[in-house]
């Protein structure tokens, strides 16, 4: 009995120094931050002291190796801590502290992600994710039988059956383009939507940075060619914001959609949606709002009932990126992308469908295969291995989108690798 209470004592210390460390990560991150100033962040990206601080802010589980962070990544423990002390607050009594309180704060939490994302606050509203952003973009705008819609076919599908459900219940005509990948360039991209436009275009959609293989697109170059026709653009923002450096103001966009609970690292169930202020009035919320509300950004969020515990808590993943440096992390995801993908390029059997370049691609990569099924290959990696990938199947290219994140360390993308090289047949 002596002996289980000294082991039971030993491994409650371990847990309490581990949970005090977590703690602390925030003030080490930013103190770790403070000694590599005047390093680039390409230079940052290959010290592996300083990302050890980094992912001890993490409490994941690193019995898996999850390169699966473009659906949703883990949140630093900070804002766990956050989001648990808004729920324990909330239950106290939960109309007078979560609705009285807690909700009032949102207004701070506006304040943040604007200054954030580079815009005005009065164009920011706090959703749950990209799909309800876009969403509200996308059914908000005014169209008429036979109005065009131009957008690509590698667009996340929700956002395709969006418009397909405007096709079929108001006579729309949803237009979408396709383009190579790897692609040739910018300036294709940007050709290929322009060659598309036609008089009876009304809206456009286009992705920031695709869900499958990480390509960015010209926005700001997209935008000024459709502005100079009058058409409005929405701008698939799920994957972009906090994985690489941009501000909304640069790119002029009409409407802009993200899911925090990826690259923020944000509780999940949070996102947000910029509507350019003369856009607002005129652009439908997708759940009613009053007459009064309509040229209210705050429209946007009219859900019904909501906990206030996940839109608070995005202020300390906040924190958090801009302690870590947004021109560090992207340096670091391009950097642990290209180890296993030059790795990998030098297998026979083995395609790399990302660009290479760092003007178009961050931290997905694209991997597909000759003479293997990828999604045999998702399997095998995931029951022998426990690693973590996202088979991805369209119609025109087959592979596995990877993703790693800030808390992911050389041995998992090297074990990752060599686990591919391993399954793949002689």
């Amino acid at each position: 009995m002596a002996a289980m209470n000294r082991r039971s004592l030993f491994r409650f210390a371990a847990v309490a120094a581990a949970a005090a460390f977590q703690d602390d990560a925030v003030p080490r991150v930013a103190a770790a931050a403070a000694a590599t100033r005047g390093k680039s962040a390409e230079e940052v990206a290959g010290d592996e002291d300083f990302w050890s601080e980094v992912r001890a802010a993490f409490s994941v589980d690193h019995n898996i190796i999850n390169l699966n962070n473009g659906y949703c990544s883990p949140s630093p423990r900070s804002v766990q801590d956050a989001m648990h002390r808004y729920l324990e607050y909330s239950d106290m009594g939960p109309y007078h502290t979560m609705v009285a309180v807690l909700e009032r704060q949102v207004e701070i939490v506006r304040t943040r992600l604007a200054a954030a994302a580079g815009c005005d606050p009065e164009e920011m509203a706090i959703t749950r994710n990209a799909s309800e952003s876009l969403e509200n973009a996308q059914y908000g705008v005014d169209l008429k039988p036979g109005d065009e819609v131009l957008t690509t076919n590698q667009d996340y599908p929700r956002m395709l059956t969006t418009f397909q459900q405007r096709e079929r219940r108001e006579g729309i005509v949803l237009k979408t383009i396709s383009f190579p990948v790897p692609t040739i360039g910018m300036d294709d991209l940007y050709q290929r939507y322009e060659r598309a436009v036609t008089p009876k275009t009304r809206l456009i959609l286009v992705c920031h940075i695709t869900n499958r293989t990480g390509q960015i697109f010209p926005i700001r170059r997209i935008c000024d060619m459709a502005h100079a026709r009058n058409i409005p653009v929405i701008v698939d923002g799920a994957h972009a914001f906090s994985q690489f450096p941009f501000k909304i103001s640069d790119l002029d966009c009409d409407y802009y959609g993200t899911s925090l609970h990826k690259w923020t690292y944000a509780p999940i169930g949070t996102g947000f949606l910029y509507v350019k202020k003369s856009r607002i009035s005129s652009t439908w919320s997708m759940m009613a709002s009053g007459e009064k509300q309509a040229g209210d950004i705050r429209k946007f969020e009219e859900i019904g009932t909501h906990p206030a515990a996940n839109h608070n808590a995005i202020t300390e993943a906040l924190v958090f990126n801009e302690n870590l440096g947004i021109d560090r992390k992207a340096a670091r995801l391009r950097y642990l992308r290209d180890r296993w993908a030059h790795r990998l390029a030098e297998h026979p059997k083995c395609r790399i469908l990302h660009s290479p370049d760092p003007a178009q691609s961050c931290g997905i990569g694209f991997l597909a295969f000759q003479g293997a099924e990828a999604g045999k290959m998702q399997s095998a990696l995931w029951t022998k291995y426990s690693i973590l990938t996202a088979p991805m199947k369209h119609e025109e290219y087959d592979g596995l989108r990877i993703t790693p994140n800030v808390y992911t360390s050389l041995r998992d993308i090297d074990t990752f690798s060599e686990m591919v090289e391993r399954e793949l047949p002689a």
